[in-house]
This record gives structure tokens, sequence and C-alpha cells, in this order.
């Protein structure tokens, strides 16, 4: 490994990923996106007979967005001598102000729909068929890993345990307004876990392995890096830090069908926005048509209907089969690991470790070292997606 470069040859790039680095940090958009009045909201749904629209509250967006736009784009970047390292960094300034653009018009219906299309993409055909062909396996087996058991403090007292086997220190915090049942907060190293949810043993194997051994591993990664933009966030890196979480699960040997279904039946929801479909339509899809209980196809459609039509959940199928191809191919998994990194710009992160930009991760994700996967079922599946 080279030596770390601050020298004057860099400076300037080390000025400019400084600069993002302060304007990057108002714009979390995990911190806006969840609605105030879940509880309510699904209250009066469920009395309405699965036919009203949910009105959600969503918290005030504290910068001013059009000053942040001109400040990305007053970047000089043309003072990036590297030319592959020049193109990242103007890509990572569009990425961040599709963010921005992303968070302004949370609420706002379609406006906010087309802004998340721009950051996140829609489901293509073949994400489609794949999601339709997992939906064929049968996840009836009866487990009892499965039964929902444990409270949020509990579970957090499980997330502690977990975390030992590594020594990075994180909040934990536990929270009303919660879409998912926990997620990691990359600005200021928290766990999240929701309040109001019961978790079951495989819940808390698939989410200990998920959030703590690769979003909050790239997290940490990230921070040690000479560059602040591995902390930040590469152009799409949901696609891929998502699909290295789930693979976790499945390399843990905990992911199940039923999880991988419901990965499935994300794409199916995202794929509703793109066809008009309101709250209550893509709530019927999943319930009557697919026969999921309540309130699971109410926490889905929660999900993808937030802020006006969130699509980023039809990226953690891809993810997964994108991440499972690489590592069947015998690529190296830890390059991946180096922060908030996408798979896209293997090449630049390997030029920057060349030139001492880059240090190899500090933590790798445990499951990838253990690999207690002998699920032949799930094996076939992941192998058979296009």
């Amino acid at each position: 490994m080279s030596q770390i470069k601050t020298t004057e040859e860099f400076q300037e790039l080390f000025d400019i990923d400084a600069n993002l680095n302060r304007l990057v940090k108002n714009i979390e958009l995990l911190n806006y996106i969840n609605p105030l009045n879940i509880a309510s909201e699904k209250k009066k749904f469920f009395a309405s007979k699965y036919n009203y629209e949910p009105e959600f509250k969503y918290r005030k967006v504290r910068f001013n967005g059009y000053k942040l736009h001109r400040l990305f784009f007053s970047q000089r970047l043309e003072r990036i001598e590297n030319e592959d390292i020049r193109q990242l960094y103007e890509d990572v300034i569009y990425e961040y102000s599709g963010l921005i653009e992303c968070i302004q018009t949370i609420g706002q219906g379609r406006k906010f729909y087309f802004n998340s299309l721009k950051s996140f993409g829609t489901p293509t055909e073949k994400d489609i068929e794949n999601a339709k062909f997992i939906l064929r396996f049968d996840d009836s087996e009866f487990d009892e890993q499965m039964l929902p058991m444990y409270n949020a403090s509990e579970a957090k007292e499980y997330f502690k345990e977990f975390s030992k086997r590594y020594d990075f220190k994180y909040n934990i915090k536990i929270s009303n307004n919660l879409s998912a049942a926990a997620m990691v907060l990359n600005n200021t190293q928290t766990l999240v876990l929701r309040k109001s949810h019961k978790y079951s043993l495989n819940q808390l194997k698939v989410l200990t392995n998920h959030e703590i051994g690769v979003h909050m591993v790239t997290t940490f990664n990230g921070l040690y890096q000479p560059l602040k933009v591995f902390s930040n966030g590469l152009p799409n890196n949901v696609e891929t830090q998502e699909g290295l979480a789930v693979y976790s699960e499945f390399m843990s040997g905990c992911l199940t069908i039923e999880r991988l279904k419901e990965l499935a039946y994300r794409v199916l929801a995202v794929n509703s926005l793109n066809k008009g479909y309101n709250f209550s339509d893509t709530f019927h899809l999943l319930h009557n048509q697919h026969k999921l209980n309540r309130d699971k196809a109410f926490a889905i459609t929660l999900r993808v209907h937030r802020g006006g039509g969130f699509t980023k959940d039809h990226l953690y199928l891809r993810g997964l089969r994108n991440v499972y191809k690489y590592a069947k191919s015998g690529n190296d998994l830890s390059i991946l690991l180096t922060g908030k990194v996408s798979q896209e710009y293997v090449p630049t992160i390997e030029k920057l470790q060349e030139l001492g930009l880059a240090i190899t991760p500090r933590y790798y994700t445990d499951a990838y070292v253990k690999n207690d996967n002998n699920n032949q079922n799930l094996d076939f599946i992941l192998s058979s997606l296009k």
C-alpha cells in the first residue's frame, strides 16, 4: 500500500472533498422520508376497510436547497488532474444534487416520485421477472425462530451482544417514526429500532447481519478513509450496499425464502407506482392478489408510497443478484466494503488505492468469513436470477 498522499499534488482534490463533506451533512434522505404519523394513519386506513388514502406528515426541511445546489456546482473540478477521479466527483455532485431535489419535494406526490426515479430508477422487465420467479417458491415450513416474540428493548440487547465481534462504537435509538424494523443513520453512526415492532429470532439474526455486519461496517470503513466521499457515498451506492447487506444474511445462514419474497414484493410494489397506483391500489395488490397479511402488505406499501412514491426498494433484489454473481465469480468483496461505494466504481477505487488516496477496509463482514450458508434451495434461486 502506498503512502496516503496529502501533498501538493492532491491538495485541490482534498479541498474539494472537504467542501463536499461540509455540504452533504444536511442531506441524509432517511432523516426526512419517514412519516411522523404512521400509527394514526394506519389506524384510519384499516378502519376504512383499506380505501382511505393516508395523509402522511414529514419533518420540516432544514436547509436552503437553492443555496446548496449553487455551492455544490461551484466546486472547481477542473483542478483535479486525474480524469477518472474528476469524473467520480462530477458524478457525486449530480447524485447529491438529485438527493436535495428528493428531500425538497417529499410529500408532493408525483413531483417527489419523478425525483426519486432520477435518483433510484425503477424496476426493469428483468427485475420484475426475477421477482415473479421467486414468488413461485413455497415458504410454508413452520419454524419457531420465525415467531415474533422480542420487543425493541430486547432487540437492543441482542444487537449489543452481536456487535461485540466488531470494535466500533455506535449509538442505538428506539423510535416511533420508522417504516422499517431497523435502520442505520450513516451521519451519526446510529442504529434506530422501531418501538412498536415485535422481532422474531430469525429477524434479529437477519437485521444484525444486515445492519451491523454491512451498513455499520461500511459506515466505519468510510470514516477511516482519507477522502470523505467514501463516507458520504458514491453514486448508486444503495444498490451495492443493500446487495452486500442481504448477501450477508445469505452467508450467515439466516436468509429465508420468506425474506426473499419480501424483496420480490417490494419490486412489484415499486412497479405499481409506475402504473400510477395509489396507496390502496398497491395495498390491494399485495393483500388481496398475493395474500400477504394486512400488516406486511401495509408495511411494504408504506415503504414505497412514502414521500409521494419512493422507488429505492426495488434495488435490494437487483443488488443481491449482482453481489451474489460478483462473489461467485471469485471477486474480492473487501473493495465493496471500503465505504458507501458502488460496484461500477471498482476500477476508480483501485486507482485511488494505488495512488494512496484510499486504504483497504479496516473492518470485514463477519458472515463472509464464517460462511454458514448451506441452503441449496436459496443457492439455486440466486444463481437462477437473470
